[in-house]
């Protein structure tokens, strides 16, 4: 890949506008990002432009009751295809498998914790989730992780809680109704709220959403002077994990609306994938675990000028070779699991969510 790093590319333009969410979570994830483009592009100007998503509107319903698979990444791909902005900062986990026309994720960067957090009501403060009162009302609006701790924690209840980070918290805390609530610790962690954090679930008891702890960057797929610039972001070991990801997702034709659960692993340029679909309350499950080479030389990377994209990821400067083998052992693994009945377990899971 052409180095451009340390001056703007060719034709790229003095101020480059980034869109995001407004909020404050949203903020700081495009704070670091346009931190680390400033880095590498010390001559260029970035502004942020901050918007309201549908997402962020509805409040009073649960994901995946709304139905829309765009919900908070709608509003500011129609900014960017209007040209209103330049690129978009997401979290990976919100953007869908298949992007409209005309959109790729430029860069998936460096991923953080992955793990789902237990962040617990102050008077249960140095305890865990199995040692808490039988009964007790833990807080989450993911039907992957209510499935999952509902089979490993029969003894405790799930409800529905909603609202950005900030307004979760104040729920908990001054509200009698939640014992505990189950929060990414990636975004816990980009708050500063590490000390709110009481226990850390491993894949064993939840395994984690698609995608999640990873911050992508949407661009216009024929923008190639942008493409390059957010293309040094790149992660490879991280879009190389999240590519078979949404492979796996994307075969599974799953979202918002139906518990899959994901955990994804490089060892020794081995690229482990366990994925696993599961009812809503947790009884049945099929999971499975697969895995494939990732060695591979830089001859055949990605450039600027391929119209390749991986379950709507352009990965620049990393080998094809390597891009394909982890889409197909997303894809592959979903066709295991499907052939041992993953589908029908999904189309329960998503009529009883349409009628609750």
């Amino acid at each position: 890949m052409e180095n451009c790093e340390s001056q703007a590319c060719s034709g790229q333009k003095d101020v480059i506008r980034v869109g995001t969410r407004k909020s404050q979570l949203a903020r700081i994830q495009t704070d670091s990002v346009v931190e680390m483009l400033s880095k590498r592009f010390p001559a260029v100007r970035f502004e942020i432009v901050a918007m309201a998503t549908t997402g962020d509107k509805i409040l009073d319903t649960a994901l995946s009751k709304i139905g829309e698979k765009s919900l908070f990444t709608k509003e500011l791909e129609h900014a960017l295809e209007r040209n209103e902005v330049d690129l978009v900062v997401h979290s990976l986990k919100d953007l869908p498998t298949s992007l409209p026309p005309g959109f790729t994720i430029g860069a998936v960067c460096k991923r953080e914790n992955p793990y789902d957090a237990v962040v617990f009501h102050p008077k249960y403060h140095g305890i865990s989730l199995d040692m808490l009162p039988e009964k007790s009302i833990i807080g989450t609006s993911s039907l992957r992780r209510a499935a999952q701790l509902k089979k490993m924690f029969p003894q405790l209840e799930f409800k529905d809680i909603r609202g950005n980070l900030n307004t979760r918290l104040k729920k908990l805390d001054e509200q009698q109704d939640f014992s505990a609530i189950i929060l990414a610790t990636a975004g816990l962690s980009r708050m500063g709220w590490e000390n709110r954090i009481g226990q850390i679930l491993s894949p064993d008891i939840c395994m984690y959403a698609v995608g999640q702890g990873a911050l992508a960057v949407e661009v216009r797929a024929k923008d190639e002077d942008i493409l390059r610039m957010v293309s040094a972001l790149q992660d490879p070991q991280t879009v190389l994990r999240c590519i078979a990801e949404r492979a796996f997702m994307k075969r599974l034709e799953g979202g918002c609306s139906v518990p899959v659960a994901v955990h994804t692993v490089i060892d020794e340029s081995q690229l482990y994938l366990s994925g696993a679909v599961y009812s809503l309350d947790g009884s049945d499950c099929l999971k499975e675990t697969m895995q494939t080479c990732m060695l591979f030389t830089q001859e055949g990377v990605e450039g600027p000028n391929d119209d390749t994209q991986h379950v709507g990821i352009t990965a620049l400067g990393v080998p094809r070779n390597a891009l394909n083998a982890a889409e197909r052992l997303g894809t592959e693994l979903a066709d295991l699991l499907l052939s041992q009945g993953a589908r029908e377990i999904l189309v329960v899971a998503r009529q009883l969510n349409d009628s609750r």
